[in-house]
């Protein structure tokens, strides 16, 4: 069953159990996939990966709101961003650990024979292909630096 088929069926459970957070999170997933799907020049039916990368922006948007919320006091829309994520998560890939991180882009490096920043580029371009859905952009790139210095 692909992950729409999934969330549509998790949107009435959440009804049902009068989850708010839950179902307000899984509705908006739907309209993101409806509208990546209805959007000019897309395909209709959208792959694994493509929605994968659609909750991984939906994580980072919240991520970003809540930090922006927790420098303005507002805890309480703070808090409200940071449930959305964990319901996001839920429904993503298991992600990479700090050294599970490390080994899979030393590997990387090795099979890129890179050796300093200036490969930067070409390390970044493969682990991000790899990685995709296992590990968040930033956390690639900063081991990526770590390991190439």
């Amino acid at each position: 069953m692909n992950l729409y088929k999934t969330i549509d069926q998790e949107i009435k459970s959440a009804m049902l159990a009068k989850d708010k957070i839950r179902l307000e999170t899984l509705r908006s997933v739907k309209t993101a996939i409806m509208e990546s799907t209805t959007a000019k020049g897309a395909s209709h039916e959208l792959t694994e990966e493509q929605t994968t990368a659609i909750l991984q922006r939906m994580v980072k948007q919240r991520k970003d709101s809540a930090t922006i919320y927790e420098e303005q006091n507002r805890l309480e829309l703070a808090e409200k961003e940071l449930a959305e994520v964990e319901v996001l998560q839920s429904y993503l890939p298991a992600q990479l650990s700090q050294e599970e991180l490390e080994r899979a882009i030393g590997e990387i490096i090795v099979k890129t024979k890179s050796s300093s920043l200036r490969d930067m580029g070409k390390v970044m371009g493969a682990a991000t292909k790899y990685l995709a859905g296992k590990a968040e952009g930033r956390a690639i790139a900063d081991t990526v630096k770590k390991l190439l210095s």
